[in-house]
Formats: structure tokens, sequence, C-alpha cells
């Protein structure tokens, strides 16, 4: 008994490294949020300029992440070398924006490059914590989108307290925070118990992952949460705001709501991890799907009118649009083969992370179209594919491999 709790404690202890080392890795990506005014009166950023700041680092991410899945680089590369040469490279990137450059164009290749890199680095973390779990996968997965989410959400919270006067200071601090995470990786994490040997290459199991029936279902009901996910961290604080200024409220008021409003789904992977394993992931999945599907509908009727009540249903909505998203992604690890697990939650991101650029898009010109009472009506599409998608997985023979038995 003593030998399994001290074992199990080292388990959680590498899983809490793990977590804050993506999370620090990352952090290269929120960094372009935190720094965006301070970059555009630095160099008079039209709102064309701005969007592609901040697009350019998710289509680098599609991009590598795409090419390292037809490659099935997290399958075969030890994972926790690849974690952290990944984050390297992704600090050098980002950091060489601040020591090099002074314009728009050469920015966006270097953002493009820190998002090819962190390919390389938010996969592999959920590959090696598969390794670490099994019937307790949901909440090891749910633990490092948490660990994500809340970080997503602080540059909303420097915001509130007057953001960043200067963009050089935040990209290097950005910048040693992911060198540090690949530290921690290097010395601190590794592979669990459940890893397997390292597959041959197989550039055509990509192919076999779209032809895999019950995975289709799974990356269905992930590209349904995520054609609502990035759209609403995207735009709810710009929503919060323009409602906000209509109530005559403080616009500090409405960067601490999006803090808190995005901040509530990193407490929402966590305690649907846990319902997750206990219930069943595809449970858990609709339910949370309709939930934030349900906020999508209401949430423009609010507009303009109470504020606690607005905030109130954001933060229901921020708990719920991303408390599935780990869910998904274990799903995929289950019923995927053991040895091509990181090449098939690599080309599972791409996708969704891919169809994000759409709906991001989109969402402000339905808000010029038809105003914010109804411009996030249009996400609540992607809850009810998702919906109908786990629905029918968990009707197939294949759910007894989910959430050990629990569908």
């Amino acid at each position: 008994m003593r030998t399994s709790r001290k074992q199990n404690g080292a388990k959680w202890r590498t899983l809490l490294l793990l977590a804050l080392s993506v999370l620090l890795a990352k952090g290269v990506w929120f960094s372009a949020s935190a720094a965006l005014p301070a970059l555009t009166a630095a160099w008079a950023l039209s709102d064309s300029g701005r969007a592609w700041l901040t697009m350019s680092v998710q289509i680098g991410f599609v991009a590598g992440a795409f090419g390292s899945a037809l490659l099935n680089l997290a399958d075969r590369i030890p994972a926790r070398p690849l974690l952290t040469i990944s984050a390297l490279l992704a600090a050098l990137s980002n950091v060489a924006i601040p020591l090099l450059v002074n314009s728009l164009d050469y920015a966006l290749l270097l953002r493009f490059m820190t998002g090819l890199f962190l390919a390389g680095v938010y996969p592999v973390g959920m590959k090696i914590m598969a390794t670490w779990t099994k019937e307790d996968r949901g909440l090891g997965i749910g633990l490092l989108v948490g660990a994500l989410t809340v970080g997503t959400a602080s540059p909303h919270l420097l915001n509130a307290f007057g953001g960043i006067a200067e963009w050089k200071p935040v990209l290097y601090f950005a910048s040693t925070f992911a060198a540090l995470g690949a530290l921690i990786a290097f010395f601190f994490v590794d592979e669990g118990p459940f890893r397997t040997k390292t597959p041959p290459f197989d550039w055509k199991y990509a192919g076999e992952i779209a032809r895999n029936k019950d995975i289709v279902l799974a990356n269905l009901g992930y590209l349904g949460h995520m054609w609502e996910l990035y759209a609403m961290w995207a735009w709810v604080p710009i929503f919060l705001l323009a409602s906000f200024k209509i109530t005559g409220l403080d616009p500090r008021w409405a960067s601490v709501a999006a803090f808190a409003v995005i901040g509530a789904g990193g407490i929402g992977s966590l305690v649907a991890g846990n319902l997750a394993d206990k219930l069943g992931r595809t449970t858990l999945t609709i339910a949370s799907l309709m939930i934030s599907g349900a906020c999508a509908l209401i949430v423009g009727f609010l507009f303009g009118g109470n504020p606690l009540a607005l905030v109130i249903v954001c933060l229901i909505w921020g708990f719920a649009v991303v408390a599935d998203s780990a869910q998904f992604s274990a799903c995929v690890s289950e019923l995927c083969r053991p040895d091509y697990i990181g090449t098939a939650l690599t080309l599972q991101t791409s996708l969704g992370f891919l169809l994000t650029l759409l709906t991001i898009r989109l969402i402000p010109t339905l808000e010029r179209l038809v105003g914010w009472q109804w411009a996030f009506m249009f996400l609540a599409i992607g809850p009810v594919v998702g919906i109908r998608a786990m629905n029918t997985l968990r009707r197939s023979p294949a759910a007894t491999r989910l959430a050990g038995g629990k569908g």
C-alpha cells in the first residue's frame, strides 16, 4: 500500500510538472495577445495587421501539426526530447522578434514559426499524459487543458490593470518562460508505464484514421466543440466591452469579466475530467455541448442589459465551452492504435485549429450584419453537430473502449 501511494505521488508530481511545462511553453502563443495594444502603437498596425499577427501563429500550428501527423513524429521520436526541442525552438522564434524585427512582415514569419514548433508541444504533452493514465485519463488530460485555459485568460487580467506599456519585455519574458518549460520537460518529465514501442513510419496511418468510423465520430465531436471554442474566446471580451459601454460600466470591468469567463474553463476541464472518468466520455461531452450551445443561443439577448445577468451566463458558457475538450482527445487516445496515439492526437488538433480560423473570422462579419444580439447564435451549429456525433458513438460497440467501459 505504501509503495502504491508513493508511485501515485510520483505520477501526479510528473503530470503537474508536465502541465506546467506545456503551459510555460505555450506562453509564447499568448504573448502576442498581451502585447497587441503596445505593438499596435509601435508599428501603427491596422485591423488587418492585428488579425494576421494573431492568426499567423495559429496557421503555423496547423501546418506543423498536420506535417507531424503525416510523418508520425509524435510516435517515432521519443516524447521528452521532442517536447523539449520544440519548446526551445518556439522560444527562439518568439524572442527573435524583439531582438531582430521592427516591422510586421518578418514578425508574421517568426510568429508562424513559433506556431509551427508549438505543434511539437501541446499534442506531445497530451501523448505523455496518456502514457501515465488509464482509468483517470480524462482527469489527466483535463489537467493539461485546464492549465492552458488559465494561460489563455491571463492577458485579459493584464489588460484590466492597464495593459502592457512596452511590447518587447512581454516577448522576452514569454520566451524565457518557454525555455524554462523546455528545461522542466527535459529534467523532470518522461513517458509513463503505458507507453508503447516506437512504431515504424507509416504515412498512411493518417488516412486510416480518416476511415475509422469511431475515430471519425470522436473527431466530429471535437470539431463541433472547436467550431465554438476559439471564436467564443476571441470575441467574448469584445462583446462584454461593447455591452458594458452601453450600461456605463468602466471598461476595465470587461477585462476582469473576460479573464473570469475564460478562466472558468480551467475549472471546467478539471471537473469534467473527473466526471467523465466516472460517468463516461460521451455522456459528459454531450452534456457540455448542450450547455455551451444553449449559452451561445441566449447570450445575445442579454447584450446591453443587466451586467450581472450577462456575466453569469458568460461564466456558465466559459465553464462548459472547454469542459469537454480534453475528453475528445481522451476518446481518440482510447480508440486509436496504442502505438500511434501521438499521430492521432496531432491530426485531431490540426483539424480543430484549422476550423477555428474560419469561425474566428466570421463572427465579426456577422456582428456587422446582424449585431451582437444574434452573432453568437451561429456558434451553436458546432454543438449540434458534436452532440449528434457523440450520441452515435455512444451507441457504437467501440464505446466499451471509452472510460474503462463507461462509454
